[in-house]
């Protein structure tokens, strides 16, 4: 299967991802694997990336599509993958739907990972991070440390990061709903979209975009 997987910041992509591209046998392919894998290897469009970033601007979407593209047309994606962060916004869907065309294939679904905004707020700004090397993460509703602000494995300090302040969440989510869930609606008008609560244990939501697939693919 082709998918593509969708939802606000704090929903679970990137979790819901890797158990979904192992239960199908087909590639994880996240924006953020494919900007690592092509600056760490020094490829042209590599470079092109990490200069962008370097002076604090954001890749350009032909740069994105570009390294989206060699991915996708990669032997281990022959027979599908699962794209996690691409596209983020109307132009990189239509560039997708014209590589894949290109290609002789198209899209099985779109996952819409739908979770309430305070949901998502509560999820992120909740979180807590140790300051050793260790990073443990704590979460002061769902993973709470037995003593407030300190790790229960190391006794380092716990601290909420910069951008996981409620303000900065908020912002986050503007960001999503002016950007990239306008593909949402692009998906649904070619009946791609399969929306599913991301509410509930890992697992449970795994089980239900599955489920969800199966049908769709039936």
């Amino acid at each position: 299967m082709r998918i593509v997987l969708v939802g606000p910041p704090g929903a679970g992509k990137g979790t819901q991802a890797a158990f979904l591209a192992q239960n199908l046998a087909i590639p994880h392919i996240s924006t953020g694997d494919l900007f690592r894998a092509n600056i760490s290897q020094g490829t042209e469009l590599g470079k092109a990336a990490k200069a962008f970033m370097d002076a604090g601007n954001l890749v350009p979407d032909e740069v994105t599509i570009g390294m989206a593209k060699d991915r996708m047309e990669a032997p281990d994606a022959e027979n599908g993958f699962l794209l996690d962060g691409f596209p983020r916004n109307v132009v990189q869907a239509e560039a997708l739907d014209e590589v894949l065309k290109a290609d002789g294939v198209k899209l099985d679904a779109v996952l819409d990972l739908e979770v309430p905004e305070d949901e998502v707020v509560k999820r992120i700004a909740g979180r807590r991070i140790c300051r050793s090397d260790s990073a443990h993460v704590f979460h002061v509703s769902y993973n709470a440390p037995k003593q407030d602000g300190v790790c229960d494995k190391c006794g380092g300090e716990l601290y909420q990061r910069g951008d996981d302040t409620e303000d900065t969440v908020r912002k986050r989510l503007e960001v999503y709903h002016s950007e990239t869930e306008p593909i949402i609606d692009y998906y649904r008008a070619q009946g791609l979209v399969i929306t599913i609560s991301a509410l509930g244990k890992v697992d449970e939501v795994t089980k239900k975009a599955m489920d969800a697939l199966r049908r769709e693919a039936a």
